[in-house]
Protein backbone atom coordinates (compact mmCIF):
# COMPACT_ATOMS: atom_id res chain seq x y z
CA UNK A 1 0.00 0.00 0.00
CA UNK A 2 2.74 2.46 0.99
CA UNK A 3 4.78 1.54 -2.07
CA UNK A 4 1.82 2.10 -4.41
CA UNK A 5 1.08 5.52 -2.87
CA UNK A 6 4.77 6.50 -2.94
CA UNK A 7 5.10 5.58 -6.61
CA UNK A 8 2.00 7.59 -7.56
CA UNK A 9 3.33 10.64 -5.73
CA UNK A 10 6.69 10.23 -7.46
CA UNK A 11 5.00 10.17 -10.87
CA UNK A 12 3.14 13.34 -9.89
CA UNK A 13 6.41 15.00 -8.83
CA UNK A 14 8.16 14.07 -12.09
CA UNK A 15 5.23 15.42 -14.12
CA UNK A 16 4.94 18.73 -12.23
CA UNK A 17 8.62 19.59 -11.70
CA UNK A 18 9.16 21.21 -15.13
CA UNK A 19 5.99 23.28 -14.56
CA UNK A 20 7.22 24.63 -11.21
CA UNK A 21 8.32 28.14 -12.25
CA UNK A 22 5.18 28.67 -14.35
CA UNK A 23 2.80 27.47 -11.63
CA UNK A 24 4.46 29.50 -8.88
CA UNK A 25 4.56 32.65 -11.05
CA UNK A 26 0.87 32.40 -11.92
CA UNK A 27 -0.03 31.46 -8.34
CA UNK A 28 1.88 34.45 -6.94
CA UNK A 29 0.10 36.78 -9.37
CA UNK A 30 -3.31 35.42 -8.31
CA UNK A 31 -2.59 35.60 -4.58
CA UNK A 32 -0.38 38.67 -4.23
CA UNK A 33 -0.82 40.66 -7.44
CA UNK A 34 1.77 41.99 -9.87
CA UNK A 35 5.42 42.68 -9.17
CA UNK A 36 6.01 40.22 -6.32
CA UNK A 37 8.79 37.68 -5.97
CA UNK A 38 7.57 34.06 -6.01
CA UNK A 39 5.80 33.37 -2.71
CA UNK A 40 7.96 31.15 -0.51
CA UNK A 41 5.11 28.94 0.64
CA UNK A 42 4.23 28.25 -2.99
CA UNK A 43 7.82 27.74 -4.11
CA UNK A 44 8.55 24.95 -1.60
CA UNK A 45 5.75 22.65 -2.81
CA UNK A 46 8.26 20.45 -4.63
CA UNK A 47 10.45 19.99 -1.54
CA UNK A 48 7.31 19.27 0.50
CA UNK A 49 6.15 16.62 -1.97
CA UNK A 50 9.63 15.12 -2.17
CA UNK A 51 9.71 15.08 1.63
CA UNK A 52 6.44 13.13 1.76
CA UNK A 53 7.83 10.61 -0.74
CA UNK A 54 10.98 10.13 1.33
CA UNK A 55 9.02 9.85 4.59
CA UNK A 56 6.91 7.11 3.00
CA UNK A 57 10.11 5.39 1.87
CA UNK A 58 11.52 5.49 5.39
CA UNK A 59 8.20 4.24 6.77
CA UNK A 60 8.43 1.26 4.41
CA UNK A 61 11.90 0.50 5.69
CA UNK A 62 10.67 0.67 9.27
CA UNK A 63 7.81 -1.74 8.51
CA UNK A 64 9.98 -4.12 6.56
CA UNK A 65 10.84 -7.53 7.97
CA UNK A 66 14.43 -6.55 7.40
CA UNK A 67 14.30 -3.76 9.98
CA UNK A 68 16.88 -4.82 12.59
CA UNK A 69 15.16 -3.63 15.79
CA UNK A 70 12.10 -5.03 17.58
CA UNK A 71 11.24 -7.75 15.02
CA UNK A 72 9.88 -10.94 16.52
CA UNK A 73 9.18 -14.23 14.80
CA UNK A 74 10.86 -17.25 13.23
CA UNK A 75 12.74 -15.17 10.64
CA UNK A 76 14.07 -12.55 13.03
CA UNK A 77 17.68 -13.63 12.76
CA UNK A 78 17.68 -13.72 8.98
CA UNK A 79 15.84 -10.41 8.93
CA UNK A 80 18.53 -8.80 11.07
CA UNK A 81 21.37 -10.14 8.98
CA UNK A 82 19.80 -9.02 5.70
CA UNK A 83 19.04 -5.62 7.15
CA UNK A 84 22.59 -5.06 8.25
CA UNK A 85 23.71 -5.75 4.71
CA UNK A 86 21.09 -3.32 3.40
CA UNK A 87 22.02 -0.51 5.74
CA UNK A 88 25.73 -1.09 5.49
CA UNK A 89 25.82 0.79 2.19
CA UNK A 90 28.22 0.74 -0.71
CA UNK A 91 30.77 3.00 -2.40
CA UNK A 92 28.11 5.41 -3.72
CA UNK A 93 26.61 5.82 -0.24
CA UNK A 94 30.04 6.37 1.24
CA UNK A 95 30.90 9.10 -1.26
CA UNK A 96 27.62 10.96 -0.62
CA UNK A 97 27.94 10.76 3.17
CA UNK A 98 31.58 11.86 2.99
CA UNK A 99 30.58 14.87 0.87
CA UNK A 100 27.80 15.79 3.29
CA UNK A 101 30.06 15.57 6.34
CA UNK A 102 32.78 17.54 4.57
CA UNK A 103 30.34 20.29 3.53
CA UNK A 104 29.05 20.71 7.10
CA UNK A 105 32.53 20.75 8.63
CA UNK A 106 33.90 23.25 6.10
CA UNK A 107 30.90 25.55 6.61
CA UNK A 108 31.35 25.50 10.41
CA UNK A 109 35.00 26.47 10.15
CA UNK A 110 34.57 29.11 7.42
CA UNK A 111 31.72 31.61 7.05
CA UNK A 112 29.41 29.96 9.61
CA UNK A 113 26.38 31.64 8.02
CA UNK A 114 23.72 28.93 8.31
CA UNK A 115 21.16 30.76 6.21
CA UNK A 116 23.65 30.66 3.36
CA UNK A 117 24.74 27.18 4.36
CA UNK A 118 21.17 25.85 4.26
CA UNK A 119 20.74 27.28 0.76
CA UNK A 120 23.93 25.52 -0.29
CA UNK A 121 22.69 22.34 1.39
CA UNK A 122 19.43 22.55 -0.55
CA UNK A 123 21.10 22.81 -3.94
CA UNK A 124 24.04 20.48 -3.32
CA UNK A 125 22.61 17.72 -1.13
CA UNK A 126 18.81 17.42 -1.16
CA UNK A 127 18.89 15.53 -4.50
CA UNK A 128 21.71 13.30 -3.23
CA UNK A 129 19.86 12.52 0.00
CA UNK A 130 16.74 11.68 -2.02
CA UNK A 131 18.86 9.33 -4.16
CA UNK A 132 20.37 7.77 -1.04
CA UNK A 133 16.94 6.90 0.40
CA UNK A 134 15.15 6.08 -2.88
CA UNK A 135 17.61 3.34 -3.83
CA UNK A 136 16.83 1.50 -0.59
CA UNK A 137 13.17 0.83 -1.33
CA UNK A 138 11.57 -1.30 -4.06
CA UNK A 139 10.12 0.20 -7.25
CA UNK A 140 7.76 -1.83 -9.40
CA UNK A 141 8.48 -2.58 -13.06
CA UNK A 142 5.22 -0.88 -13.96
CA UNK A 143 6.38 2.31 -12.27
CA UNK A 144 9.75 2.21 -14.06
CA UNK A 145 8.05 2.15 -17.45
CA UNK A 146 5.43 4.73 -16.44
CA UNK A 147 8.09 7.17 -15.21
CA UNK A 148 9.77 7.37 -18.60
CA UNK A 149 6.40 7.64 -20.37
CA UNK A 150 5.38 10.54 -18.10
CA UNK A 151 8.69 12.25 -18.84
CA UNK A 152 8.08 11.79 -22.54
CA UNK A 153 4.53 13.17 -22.47
CA UNK A 154 5.38 16.19 -20.33
CA UNK A 155 8.40 16.83 -22.56
CA UNK A 156 6.22 17.24 -25.65
CA UNK A 157 3.85 19.62 -23.79
CA UNK A 158 6.66 21.76 -22.36
CA UNK A 159 8.47 21.87 -25.70
CA UNK A 160 5.31 22.81 -27.65
CA UNK A 161 4.44 25.60 -25.22
CA UNK A 162 8.05 26.81 -25.32
CA UNK A 163 7.96 27.09 -29.13
CA UNK A 164 4.71 29.05 -28.84
CA UNK A 165 6.27 31.52 -26.36
CA UNK A 166 8.79 32.55 -29.01
CA UNK A 167 5.95 34.42 -30.74
CA UNK A 168 3.60 35.49 -27.94
CA UNK A 169 3.36 39.24 -27.12
CA UNK A 170 4.89 40.64 -23.93
CA UNK A 171 1.43 41.53 -22.64
CA UNK A 172 0.62 37.83 -22.38
CA UNK A 173 3.54 37.23 -20.02
CA UNK A 174 2.69 40.29 -17.92
CA UNK A 175 -0.85 38.95 -17.60
CA UNK A 176 0.56 35.67 -16.23
CA UNK A 177 2.67 37.54 -13.67
CA UNK A 178 6.13 37.64 -15.23
CA UNK A 179 8.48 40.63 -14.96
CA UNK A 180 8.46 43.34 -17.66
CA UNK A 181 12.29 43.24 -17.64
CA UNK A 182 13.58 40.41 -19.81
CA UNK A 183 16.96 38.71 -19.39
CA UNK A 184 17.41 39.80 -15.76
CA UNK A 185 17.04 37.92 -12.49
CA UNK A 186 16.01 39.81 -9.36
CA UNK A 187 15.84 37.81 -6.13
CA UNK A 188 13.12 40.12 -4.79
CA UNK A 189 11.05 40.31 -7.98
CA UNK A 190 9.08 38.12 -10.40
CA UNK A 191 10.79 35.96 -13.00
CA UNK A 192 11.56 37.27 -16.46
CA UNK A 193 9.50 35.52 -19.13
CA UNK A 194 12.46 35.02 -21.46
CA UNK A 195 15.97 36.17 -22.24
CA UNK A 196 17.23 37.80 -25.40
CA UNK A 197 20.39 37.01 -27.29
CA UNK A 198 22.71 39.98 -26.81
CA UNK A 199 22.80 42.53 -29.66
CA UNK A 200 19.73 40.91 -31.27
CA UNK A 201 15.99 40.80 -30.73
CA UNK A 202 15.94 36.99 -30.65
CA UNK A 203 14.22 35.40 -27.70
CA UNK A 204 15.80 32.54 -25.79
CA UNK A 205 12.70 30.59 -24.82
CA UNK A 206 12.29 29.10 -21.35
CA UNK A 207 8.75 27.71 -21.65
CA UNK A 208 7.42 26.85 -18.18
CA UNK A 209 10.83 27.00 -16.53
CA UNK A 210 12.94 29.71 -14.90
CA UNK A 211 15.46 30.24 -17.68
CA UNK A 212 16.56 29.04 -21.14
CA UNK A 213 19.52 27.04 -19.84
CA UNK A 214 17.27 25.27 -17.33
CA UNK A 215 14.82 24.44 -20.13
CA UNK A 216 17.58 23.27 -22.46
CA UNK A 217 19.03 20.94 -19.83
CA UNK A 218 15.66 19.49 -18.86
CA UNK A 219 14.74 18.86 -22.52
CA UNK A 220 17.76 16.57 -22.72
CA UNK A 221 15.83 14.10 -20.55
CA UNK A 222 12.86 13.45 -22.88
CA UNK A 223 15.23 13.69 -25.85
CA UNK A 224 17.28 10.82 -24.41
CA UNK A 225 14.13 8.73 -23.94
CA UNK A 226 13.05 9.45 -27.53
CA UNK A 227 16.40 8.55 -29.04
CA UNK A 228 16.80 5.28 -27.15
CA UNK A 229 13.23 4.22 -27.87
CA UNK A 230 13.54 5.18 -31.54
CA UNK A 231 16.59 2.98 -32.04
CA UNK A 232 15.47 0.11 -29.82
CA UNK A 233 14.16 -3.14 -31.29
CA UNK A 234 10.85 -2.64 -29.55
CA UNK A 235 10.23 0.69 -31.28
CA UNK A 236 11.38 -0.60 -34.65
CA UNK A 237 8.96 -3.53 -34.41
CA UNK A 238 6.08 -1.11 -33.74
CA UNK A 239 6.28 1.18 -36.79
CA UNK A 240 3.30 3.30 -35.80
CA UNK A 241 4.90 4.12 -32.45
CA UNK A 242 8.24 4.93 -34.06
CA UNK A 243 6.74 7.12 -36.79
CA UNK A 244 4.13 8.95 -34.73
CA UNK A 245 4.92 9.40 -31.02
CA UNK A 246 8.70 9.30 -31.14
CA UNK A 247 9.02 11.39 -34.31
CA UNK A 248 6.69 14.06 -32.92
CA UNK A 249 8.59 14.05 -29.64
CA UNK A 250 12.00 14.41 -31.29
CA UNK A 251 10.71 17.16 -33.57
CA UNK A 252 9.15 19.28 -30.81
CA UNK A 253 11.96 18.73 -28.31
CA UNK A 254 14.71 19.44 -30.87
CA UNK A 255 13.10 22.68 -32.08
CA UNK A 256 12.54 23.87 -28.51
CA UNK A 257 16.10 22.87 -27.57
CA UNK A 258 17.44 24.93 -30.48
CA UNK A 259 15.36 27.97 -29.49
CA UNK A 260 16.83 27.99 -25.99
CA UNK A 261 20.18 28.93 -27.60
CA UNK A 262 21.81 27.04 -24.75
CA UNK A 263 25.16 26.01 -26.13
CA UNK A 264 25.86 23.67 -23.21
CA UNK A 265 22.61 21.83 -23.92
CA UNK A 266 23.48 21.69 -27.63
CA UNK A 267 26.86 20.12 -26.85
CA UNK A 268 25.28 17.56 -24.51
CA UNK A 269 22.61 16.75 -27.13
CA UNK A 270 25.30 16.16 -29.76
CA UNK A 271 27.21 13.85 -27.43
CA UNK A 272 24.19 11.73 -26.54
CA UNK A 273 23.23 11.54 -30.21
CA UNK A 274 26.66 10.14 -30.98
CA UNK A 275 26.41 7.69 -28.07
CA UNK A 276 23.07 6.39 -29.37
CA UNK A 277 24.58 5.98 -32.85
CA UNK A 278 27.55 4.07 -31.41
CA UNK A 279 25.22 1.77 -29.48
CA UNK A 280 22.64 1.21 -32.23
CA UNK A 281 24.32 1.19 -35.65
CA UNK A 282 25.76 -2.15 -36.85
CA UNK A 283 29.51 -2.31 -36.54
CA UNK A 284 30.10 -2.56 -40.29
CA UNK A 285 28.31 0.77 -40.83
CA UNK A 286 29.42 2.48 -37.65
CA UNK A 287 32.44 4.38 -38.96
CA UNK A 288 30.73 5.84 -42.02
CA UNK A 289 27.56 6.80 -40.11
CA UNK A 290 29.47 8.37 -37.21
CA UNK A 291 31.82 10.32 -39.50
CA UNK A 292 28.90 11.48 -41.62
CA UNK A 293 26.96 12.66 -38.58
CA UNK A 294 29.95 14.59 -37.22
CA UNK A 295 30.65 16.24 -40.57
CA UNK A 296 27.01 17.29 -40.98
CA UNK A 297 26.81 18.81 -37.49
CA UNK A 298 30.18 20.56 -37.82
CA UNK A 299 29.23 21.89 -41.25
CA UNK A 300 25.93 23.28 -39.98
CA UNK A 301 27.68 24.84 -36.97
CA UNK A 302 30.36 26.51 -39.11
CA UNK A 303 27.86 27.92 -41.62
CA UNK A 304 25.53 29.15 -38.88
CA UNK A 305 28.42 30.75 -36.99
CA UNK A 306 29.43 32.75 -40.05
CA UNK A 307 25.87 33.78 -40.87
CA UNK A 308 24.82 34.58 -37.28
CA UNK A 309 27.97 35.29 -35.25
CA UNK A 310 26.16 37.33 -32.57
CA UNK A 311 23.88 34.38 -31.89
CA UNK A 312 26.44 31.60 -31.71
CA UNK A 313 29.53 33.34 -30.35
CA UNK A 314 27.95 35.86 -27.91
CA UNK A 315 31.34 37.20 -26.87
CA UNK A 316 30.31 38.63 -23.50
CA UNK A 317 28.73 35.31 -22.48
CA UNK A 318 31.60 33.27 -23.93
CA UNK A 319 34.11 35.36 -22.01
CA UNK A 320 32.27 34.56 -18.78
CA UNK A 321 32.39 30.85 -19.51
CA UNK A 322 36.17 31.13 -19.89
CA UNK A 323 37.03 33.62 -17.15
CA UNK A 324 34.81 32.43 -14.32
CA UNK A 325 36.10 28.83 -14.24
CA UNK A 326 39.62 30.27 -14.07
CA UNK A 327 38.52 32.49 -11.19
CA UNK A 328 37.06 29.43 -9.47
CA UNK A 329 40.34 27.56 -9.86
CA UNK A 330 42.11 30.58 -8.36
CA UNK A 331 39.78 30.58 -5.38
CA UNK A 332 40.30 26.85 -4.90
CA UNK A 333 44.05 27.43 -4.91
CA UNK A 334 43.65 30.23 -2.34
CA UNK A 335 41.23 28.19 -0.18
CA UNK A 336 42.10 24.52 -0.76
CA UNK A 337 39.87 23.42 2.13
CA UNK A 338 36.86 25.28 0.73
CA UNK A 339 34.85 28.40 1.59
CA UNK A 340 31.70 26.73 2.89
CA UNK A 341 28.32 25.76 1.48
CA UNK A 342 26.65 28.55 -0.49
CA UNK A 343 29.89 30.42 -1.22
CA UNK A 344 29.38 29.91 -4.96
CA UNK A 345 26.71 28.96 -7.45
CA UNK A 346 22.91 29.25 -7.15
CA UNK A 347 22.94 29.74 -3.37
CA UNK A 348 25.29 32.71 -3.82
CA UNK A 349 22.94 34.06 -6.47
CA UNK A 350 20.01 34.00 -4.03
CA UNK A 351 21.69 36.24 -1.44
CA UNK A 352 23.49 38.67 -3.76
CA UNK A 353 22.56 41.64 -5.93
CA UNK A 354 21.79 41.35 -9.62
CA UNK A 355 24.90 42.28 -11.59
CA UNK A 356 25.27 42.89 -15.32
CA UNK A 357 28.75 42.92 -16.86
CA UNK A 358 29.09 44.85 -20.11
CA UNK A 359 32.01 45.41 -22.42
CA UNK A 360 33.95 48.68 -21.87
CA UNK A 361 32.63 50.06 -25.17
CA UNK A 362 28.96 49.31 -24.43
CA UNK A 363 26.36 51.95 -23.58
CA UNK A 364 24.88 51.36 -20.08
CA UNK A 365 22.22 54.09 -20.34
CA UNK A 366 19.44 51.52 -20.80
CA UNK A 367 19.95 50.43 -17.18
CA UNK A 368 19.00 53.83 -15.71
CA UNK A 369 15.36 52.76 -15.71
CA UNK A 370 16.35 50.13 -13.11
CA UNK A 371 18.48 52.12 -10.63
CA UNK A 372 18.93 49.17 -8.24
CA UNK A 373 20.62 47.11 -10.96
CA UNK A 374 24.38 46.74 -10.58
CA UNK A 375 26.08 47.51 -13.89
CA UNK A 376 29.76 47.08 -14.72
CA UNK A 377 31.69 48.27 -17.75
CA UNK A 378 34.53 45.81 -17.79
CA UNK A 379 35.59 45.69 -14.13
CA UNK A 380 34.36 49.22 -13.31
CA UNK A 381 31.06 49.64 -11.48
CA UNK A 382 29.01 52.43 -13.07
CA UNK A 383 25.68 51.87 -11.30
CA UNK A 384 24.55 52.42 -8.57
CA UNK A 385 26.85 55.06 -7.13
CA UNK A 386 25.82 54.83 -3.46
CA UNK A 387 27.41 51.47 -2.55
CA UNK A 388 29.73 48.74 -3.74
CA UNK A 389 27.70 45.89 -5.23
CA UNK A 390 27.78 42.41 -3.80
CA UNK A 391 27.72 40.19 -6.87
CA UNK A 392 27.18 36.42 -6.85
CA UNK A 393 30.05 34.13 -7.74
CA UNK A 394 29.00 31.80 -10.54
CA UNK A 395 31.87 29.58 -11.77
CA UNK A 396 29.75 28.33 -14.73
CA UNK A 397 30.90 24.82 -13.84
CA UNK A 398 29.20 22.65 -11.23
CA UNK A 399 32.34 20.68 -10.38
CA UNK A 400 34.35 23.83 -9.74
CA UNK A 401 31.45 25.24 -7.72
CA UNK A 402 31.68 22.19 -5.44
CA UNK A 403 35.44 22.79 -5.30
CA UNK A 404 35.00 26.40 -4.19
CA UNK A 405 32.49 25.38 -1.52
CA UNK A 406 34.17 22.20 -0.23
CA UNK A 407 37.73 22.50 -1.41
CA UNK A 408 39.90 20.10 -3.36
CA UNK A 409 38.62 17.14 -1.36
CA UNK A 410 34.99 17.97 -2.17
CA UNK A 411 35.83 18.52 -5.83
CA UNK A 412 37.53 15.11 -5.99
CA UNK A 413 34.76 13.28 -4.11
CA UNK A 414 32.04 14.66 -6.37
CA UNK A 415 33.97 13.78 -9.53
CA UNK A 416 34.48 10.24 -8.27
CA UNK A 417 30.77 10.00 -7.39
CA UNK A 418 29.76 11.00 -10.93
CA UNK A 419 32.21 8.54 -12.49
CA UNK A 420 31.05 5.65 -10.27
CA UNK A 421 27.36 6.32 -10.98
CA UNK A 422 28.02 6.59 -14.72
CA UNK A 423 30.03 3.37 -14.72
CA UNK A 424 27.31 1.42 -12.90
CA UNK A 425 24.56 2.81 -15.12
CA UNK A 426 26.66 1.90 -18.16
CA UNK A 427 27.02 -1.66 -16.90
CA UNK A 428 23.27 -1.82 -16.39
CA UNK A 429 22.73 -0.68 -19.99
CA UNK A 430 24.58 -3.78 -21.18
CA UNK A 431 22.56 -6.24 -19.09
CA UNK A 432 19.10 -6.78 -17.63
CA UNK A 433 16.53 -4.35 -19.03
CA UNK A 434 18.80 -2.91 -21.69
CA UNK A 435 16.45 -0.13 -22.83
CA UNK A 436 15.81 1.35 -19.36
CA UNK A 437 19.48 1.03 -18.50
CA UNK A 438 20.53 2.91 -21.63
CA UNK A 439 18.00 5.68 -20.94
CA UNK A 440 19.21 6.11 -17.35
CA UNK A 441 22.83 6.20 -18.50
CA UNK A 442 22.16 8.78 -21.22
CA UNK A 443 20.11 11.00 -18.91
CA UNK A 444 22.86 11.07 -16.28
CA UNK A 445 25.53 11.54 -18.94
CA UNK A 446 23.60 14.52 -20.39
CA UNK A 447 23.68 16.49 -17.19
CA UNK A 448 27.20 15.45 -16.25
CA UNK A 449 28.48 16.88 -19.55
CA UNK A 450 26.43 20.07 -19.28
CA UNK A 451 27.79 20.55 -15.74
CA UNK A 452 31.18 21.31 -17.33
CA UNK A 453 29.71 24.55 -18.70
CA UNK A 454 26.80 25.42 -16.40
CA UNK A 455 25.41 24.87 -12.90
CA UNK A 456 23.56 21.94 -14.41
CA UNK A 457 22.43 20.34 -11.13
CA UNK A 458 20.96 23.64 -9.90
CA UNK A 459 17.42 23.30 -11.20
CA UNK A 460 15.13 21.03 -9.18
CA UNK A 461 13.34 19.74 -12.30
CA UNK A 462 16.66 18.37 -13.52
CA UNK A 463 18.33 17.32 -10.28
CA UNK A 464 15.37 15.69 -8.52
CA UNK A 465 14.25 13.87 -11.67
CA UNK A 466 17.68 12.58 -12.67
CA UNK A 467 18.75 11.42 -9.21
CA UNK A 468 15.38 9.76 -8.48
CA UNK A 469 15.33 7.94 -11.82
CA UNK A 470 18.94 6.90 -11.31
CA UNK A 471 17.93 5.42 -7.96
CA UNK A 472 15.43 3.18 -9.76
CA UNK A 473 18.24 1.64 -11.79
CA UNK A 474 20.80 1.45 -8.98
CA UNK A 475 19.09 -0.20 -6.01
CA UNK A 476 21.40 -0.85 -3.11
CA UNK A 477 20.99 -4.61 -3.16
CA UNK A 478 22.15 -4.80 -6.76
CA UNK A 479 25.19 -2.68 -5.94
CA UNK A 480 26.00 -4.98 -3.07
CA UNK A 481 26.11 -7.94 -5.42
CA UNK A 482 28.14 -6.07 -7.96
Amino acid sequence: MLQHFRERLTLLLIALLPLHAFLVTVGTKLLAGKGHAPLAYLAIWKEALLGVILVLAVAELLQSEKWPFGHKGPHALNGKVESRKLWKGDAIDGLILALLLLGLVVTVFTHGDWKLGLLGLKYDFVPLIAFLIARRVPWSDNFRHCAWKVLLGVGVVVAAYGILTAFLPMQFFLWLGYSPAHSLYFADGPLAAFQQVSDTGLRRIQSTMSGPNQLGLWLLLPLSVCLVRMFSRRAVSDKRLAISMLTVCILFVSVALFLTFSRAAWIAAFVIGMVVILQSVPRRLLRSVAVGAVLIVVGIAVIASFLFPSVFFRLSSSRGHLVRPLQAIGRMAAHPFGEGLGAAGPASNRVSETCVFLRPQDDPSWAKTTPSLCVFLGSTQVQPADHVCRCPFLPENWYLQIGVEMGVAGFTLFLVLVVVVLRRLRELGNSGNRELGQIAFLVFLDISIAALFLHAWEDSAVSYTVWLLSALQLPLRRSEKG
